[in-house]
């Protein structure tokens, strides 16, 4: 049997039978050792593979210790066994790892920017350029070439080689793995690009489909691009495109006026939020004047659709009208409420000890400093209790 595994010897075999070698555990996770296999390890920026082994979902796909470990969610299967790959997320790997390869040698040829690092993420891809900024000129031209290089159908094939034979190349390489011996792995875009690299790969530039570059930002003296390829972009633009049905629906609007009719919006928007918040200015204001004309040592009330806030408004402006009383005020419904209890400059209550036994008597929690106290309450229904408690506490 190769040296070289079968997801490396054909990157689009399927299914495989082969033989368990050994069984093992990692951090509770059980594993098996394969004589061969058609997943892929993480590795090189680029995922792990899923599939099954015997039947049994494969988690993970790592290399350790020497040997590639199949983590599944189930009993270790044993003797003969058959591999089968999740082609959709294999393709797709292919796609953007060879989309990546593309891009960043054209970038490399057109703008002399080398690529420091490579993330596959789930729903986008990023290299990371060792240039400070890109214009959004020079975007779209990196985009241009790329689509040029995607339409050419460039052949990509993979070829081992000694390390005498890659001492005297010209490949671009961040450098081989530390404590690498033996043959070292090419991939070669034809014409375009020679480079070091494990991962799995389309056999044309033309199986890459698409690639769209998303944005760049600065970051650590470099630029990261973001960008997505093959299958990715047309669920994206998918996406987006019911995305923009939905919008124009709700607006009633067509997609040329959405971003005007949306901006107009949202500033209609605020100023009918600052509107609010000054009405409830005024509403606070006149509650307090209310509370503060009530009799009694205990300053009292209920608003089963406001919120702390309000609550903290009306309390502080309570006692500032009402300097030797205490406001003790509730907001919510059921066990979703909160409260405050405050005091006026001239009366005789430990607010902090006595809101702590507030909180207890509605089954909630707070906290403050000074002259109030602010919670959580769980048990508006024993108001009135807590309300006898802060008179035992003056």
């Amino acid at each position: 049997m190769s040296d070289i595994p079968a997801y490396e010897r054909d990157p689009t075999l399927t299914r495989l039978d082969t033989q368990v070698l050994s069984t093992g555990a990692a951090r509770s996770r059980p594993f098996v050792i394969l004589a061969d296999t058609i997943l892929y390890p993480e590795g090189g920026g680029q995922p792990a593979d899923r599939g099954t082994v015997g039947g049994v979902e494969v988690l993970d796909v790592q290399k350790a210790e020497g040997a590639i470990r199949h983590f599944l969610t189930g009993p270790v299967p044993s003797g003969p066994v058959t591999v089968e790959l999740d082609w959709a997320r294999r393709f797709d790997h292919m796609q953007q790892h060879t989309g990546q390869h593309l891009l960043t040698a054209v970038a490399d040829a057109r703008f002399g920017w080398h690529t420091t690092a490579f993330h596959l993420g789930e729903w986008t891809c990023d290299i990371e350029l060792d240039t400070p900024g890109i214009t959004a000129e020079q975007t779209a031209e990196l985009e241009e070439a790329v689509a040029a290089e995607i339409r050419a159908a460039r052949p990509v094939t993979v070829r081992r080689v000694s390390p005498e034979a890659y001492e005297g190349m010209r490949v671009r390489s961040r450098g081989l793995p530390e404590g690498h011996t033996g043959d070292v792995r090419l991939v070669e875009i034809e014409g375009i690009d020679v480079t070091t690299c494990g991962g799995t790969h389309c056999r044309s530039t033309s199986e890459i489909e698409a690639l769209k570059l998303l944005g760049a930002e600065s970051m650590r003296g470099g630029t990261r691009l973001s960008w997505v390829a093959g299958g990715r972009l047309r669920h994206l633009l998918e996406a987006h495109h019911l995305r923009s049905a939905r919008l124009r629906e709700l607006m009633g609007t067509s997609d040329d006026e959405t971003v005007a009719r949306v901006a107009a919006k949202l500033e209609e928007l605020k100023n009918a939020m600052r509107a609010v918040r000054g009405l409830e200015e005024e509403l606070a204001t006149a509650s307090a004047a209310g509370l503060a004309g009530q009799a009694g040592t205990v300053l009292t009330a209920h608003w089963p659709g406001r919120d702390l806030p309000f609550l903290q408004r009306v309390a502080r402006e309570a006692v500032r009208l009402a300097p030797d009383r205490v406001a003790f005020l509730t907001a919510g419904e059921g066990d979703q409420g909160a409260f405050v209890l405050a005091a006026g400059e001239a009366a005789d209550i430990d607010v902090q000890v006595t809101g702590t036994q507030v909180a207890e008597v509605l089954g909630g929690r707070g906290g403050g400093s000074g002259k109030i106290f602010q919670g959580k309450a769980r048990n508006l229904g024993r108001r009135e209790e807590a309300a006898r408690a802060i008179l035992g506490g003056g």
